[in-house]
């Protein structure tokens, strides 16, 4: 996939997406999130092409978009007219997807394509405000029912190698992810806890590697683990990031550490 645009490595992302198109549509509590995802990637070598993984698409096996001309998906609900006429027109690239199942088939795991589905929100909304000219091809992969973090970290493992093949691997979540406790407002001191929990897993460079894995593994032992995510899906993408980053740059810088809607969330950038 390299066309001489990026040199050497390319890093790895785990961004906050925001709530639904809150982040595109200037919504206060989402004003530092926006800068964020306008500036994070200042400085990174330009991508060939995105692989995406996002909370909101989950398939018996790993899955691939491989439409080249994807449509958008407006997985939201209840948000102004203006919110289901944002365009996003990235090319997909049926050719980096196969890369992908060929990858994943390679060690040892099932893989499929998908040629009609669309970008959900977790895609173009954050793509909007990182690439807005929408001139690199991206490709969205799913997770995996179950959502088992074994699995997930077994999948970024797979997709290390893209890195040098110029393509920008970034996972699409929420570090907090309880949306009864966002519209609840209420008292971020149990998500500030699970962020510096997760801030000295991924980013503490005291921990070794086997200590990085098997905290994400027993991630449910964290500090109020279950309060911050009653369901994985949005942490999950993050698991992936690590597998991709973790044989050569296991150790992440925090490059977003702030509250959103209430609630201390946390964005991760390896190497």
């Amino acid at each position: 996939m390299s066309d001489g645009v990026n040199a050497g490595r390319q890093p790895v992302l785990y961004i906050p997406h925001g709530g639904g198109p809150l982040p595109l549509l200037g919504d206060p509590a989402h004003a530092g999130l926006t800068t964020f995802l306008r500036e994070v990637t200042a400085g990174l070598p330009r991508p060939s092409a995105i692989l995406l993984v996002s909370a909101h698409w989950e398939a018996a096996v790993p899955t691939v978009t491989t439409a080249r001309n994807p449509t958008l998906i407006y997985d939201y609900y209840g948000f102004p007219p203006e919110s289901y006429h944002i365009q996003y027109p990235a090319a997909g690239s049926p050719e980096l997807a196969q890369q992908v199942v060929a990858l994943l088939q390679g060690a040892g795991m099932q893989a499929a394509t998908d040629p009609v589905r669309g970008f959900d929100h977790g895609v173009f909304v954050p793509l909007k405000l990182m690439y807005p000219q929408a001139d690199i091809p991206c490709v969205q992969l799913s997770l995996v029912r179950g959502l088992n973090p074994q699995a997930h970290l077994a999948i970024g493992r797979a997709l290390a190698p893209l890195r040098r093949a110029g393509v920008l691997i970034v996972g699409s979540g929420l570090s907090f992810h309880n949306l009864r406790v966002f519209f609840s407002h209420s008292d971020p001191l149990y998500s500030a806890q699970f962020d510096a929990w997760l801030a000295q897993t991924c980013a503490e460079s005291e921990l070794d590697v086997d200590e990085r894995v098997q905290r994400l593994l027993d991630w449910e032992s964290a500090p109020h683990a279950r309060y911050c995510h009653p369901r994985e899906e949005h942490l999950l993408p993050l698991h992936v990031c690590f597998g991709a980053a973790e044989s050569e740059s296991p150790v992440a810088q925090r490059v977003f550490a702030e509250e959103l809607m209430g609630q201390r969330v946390s964005g991760f950038k390896w190497g």
